[in-house]
């Protein structure tokens, strides 16, 4: 077990690196100039080359790379080109919006796709099977925007039930940081909940059709032991994967539902930078979403071995 988690870790690590070598070189290779950006169309060449200088983008590749590796490794993310704030003020700023928008979109994921997916199997070719076949058809085909904005029109604008737009930091309080997150999240949150529900319930009919779940059914067990003491048990790793998977796949669906619904996160952050060619703020962000997706596999990996002991790499 040791030596599974030390490869797993030192394998993530490996990832990193190359991840980090693509995002310098991808920004920095692509096509136009931060410094005449910032010096604005009627700098002259002389005040674009200053800036230039000013910024090291004169500086040999391996050079600027080696100092950006380095600073990123001591926490110093840079300065925004543009604004001339730190990165991580900026970033630790938007970090509560999309931290609290994806755990409450995960906790409602979770939750409502793995109950639904295990009362489906439970009772396949029922009314609820089938009421989840048509509720995953729409969550994969319904656009995350048009939701959104379904949301918005009956729920704020026609009831005033709940909060157009915007965000609610929770320092102001519980009530009105959850309100303002409310049809966020079950935007964000309905395509997960099909894609869950889905791979939950096959994971529960390939489990319940062993002959070790009939054995149990005719030694008289329990319709509860039957479905979470044995069938989620051995159904658990499929269930898992999937699940990493939609946390991993929402760090990007974040984006757009902060677009629509006006959250000033770390999404919105980055769609900004792109527009500007802020490189500090580009590679800031791509990092750290990165180091977050390589940690979920990790996880994920590692919790293989605690829902099934038998399983070894």
């Amino acid at each position: 077990m040791t030596v599974y988690i030390f490869r797993r870790v030192v394998s993530a690590i490996a990832v990193m690196a190359m991840v980090g070598i693509f995002v310098f070189l991808l920004l920095r290779l692509a096509p136009g100039d931060p410094a005449a950006m910032i010096a604005g169309r009627s700098a002259t060449a002389e005040v674009i080359a200053g800036i230039r200088e000013q910024l090291g983008l004169n500086d040999p590749m391996p050079v600027q790379f080696i100092r950006w590796v380095r600073d990123m490794l001591s926490g110093n993310f840079g300065t925004s080109i543009l604004t001339g704030r730190p990165v991580l003020e900026l970033v630790s700023q938007r970090l509560e919006a999309t931290l609290s928008l994806s755990i409450l979109t995960m906790i409602l994921a979770v939750t409502v796709g793995v109950s639904f997916g295990i009362l489906a199997a439970w009772r396949s070719g029922g009314l609820v099977d089938r009421l989840l076949t048509a509720f995953s058809a729409f969550g994969y085909s319904v656009p995350v925007f048009v939701i959104g904005f379904f949301l918005i029109y009956f729920f704020a604008i026609q009831t005033h039930w709940l909060p157009v737009q915007g965000y609610a930091p929770i320092e102001g309080g519980l009530w009105p940081w959850f309100v303002h997150l409310i049809l966020p999240t079950v935007t964000l949150s309905l395509g997960y909940i099909a894609f869950i529900a889905r791979v939950t319930r096959a994971s529960m009919l390939e489990v319940l059709s062993e002959d070790y779940m009939r054995t149990a059914a005719a030694k008289g067990a329990s319709s509860y032991a039957m479905l979470f003491h044995h069938a989620l048990k051995n159904a658990g790793v499929p269930i898992l994967t999937v699940i990493g998977i939609s946390f991993a796949y929402m760090i990007g669906g974040v984006v757009l539902t902060e677009t629509v619904f006006n959250i000033p996160g770390t999404g919105r952050l980055v769609v900004s930078a792109l527009s500007n060619r802020d490189y500090p703020i580009i590679q800031s962000v791509l990092m750290l979403t990165s180091g977050l997706y390589v940690l979920i596999n990790l996880t994920v990996d590692l919790a293989y071995t605690l829902i099934d002991p038998r399983i070894r790499y």
